[in-house]
């Protein structure tokens, strides 16, 4: 286990290094002022650490608030489809319809029905994420193998100890996996909804420093939100080892 967490921890320490190689590489081969070195753009970072600090927490909260929510309401449903045929066929035509629809589209219908501050930002990142939450519980609900069922009930057990020793741990793979696709796609969506109407966080902050042409300032609020995104992967990674050892490799 320490072998792997070494290498894991080595892979992020080249993976950040290559990053500011190529990064380096553009610079020097573009010339051009868009694309400040990476050198400037560390010593730059220091001066606006606090700055950073502050609308790197409003993200944060924006994106646990709305992963929340979601959770709540899309394992339950994904779980109801997959356990329930009548409704799987009633309500899948609906969910194949809506999910591949870009989700920032919505935007402008959330900012009319909720306002421009914070609950339209949450509800734009819940509306992302619940689709790919429900699709896929009600994925590993159906792959369970029905023999499975049927020696549960052999032993005559409960609902109840179904649901607790059977299918919960069944789909918490599925549900680490479609968080991981989610956070990319919410990171992105989030960076596009704190264009508006707001005074903090990371997206609007990248966006007042390209106005005010300060690009290093900008490339630090590109690198800070690359780190909430490693952040919000390596807390799944330690929720997923704990949750489920019966899937670590």
């Amino acid at each position: 286990m320490n072998i792997i967490r070494k290498i894991a921890g080595n892979q992020l320490i080249v993976g950040f290094f290559s990053f500011i190689v190529f990064w380096e590489i553009i610079y020097l081969f573009v010339q051009t002022h868009t694309i400040p070195s990476p050198l400037e753009t560390f010593s730059y970072f220091f001066t606006v650490i606090d700055v950073l600090g502050f609308h790197s927490l409003g993200s944060i909260l924006r994106v646990l608030a709305a992963l929340s929510i979601a959770i709540l309401l899309g394992i339950p449903a994904g779980i109801f489809l997959g356990v329930n045929k009548k409704a799987n066929r009633l309500f899948s035509p609906f969910l194949y319809y809506i999910y591949p629809i870009p989700k920032v589209a919505f935007l402008p219908v959330f900012m009319l029905l909720f306002g421009l501050g914070n609950v339209s930002k949450i509800m734009l990142i819940i509306w992302i994420v619940v689709f790919q939450m429900i699709l896929s519980v009600r994925d590993g609900v159906m792959r369970i193998p029905v023999s499975h069922f049927k020696v549960m009930e052999s032993y005559s057990a409960s609902i109840k100890q179904q649901y607790r020793f059977l299918i919960i741990p069944s789909i918490l793979p599925q549900v680490f996996s479609a968080l991981r696709i989610s956070i990319g796609i919410s990171l992105a969506s989030l960076f596009f909804a704190e264009n508006y109407a707001t005074t903090y966080g990371v997206g609007y902050f990248i966006m007042s420093a390209w106005t005010k042409m300060n690009y290093e300032e900008m490339f630090c609020g590109i690198i800070v939100l690359g780190f909430i995104g490693l952040l919000f992967f390596k807390l799944l990674d330690l929720l997923e080892t704990h949750l489920t050892p019966w899937a670590a490799k």
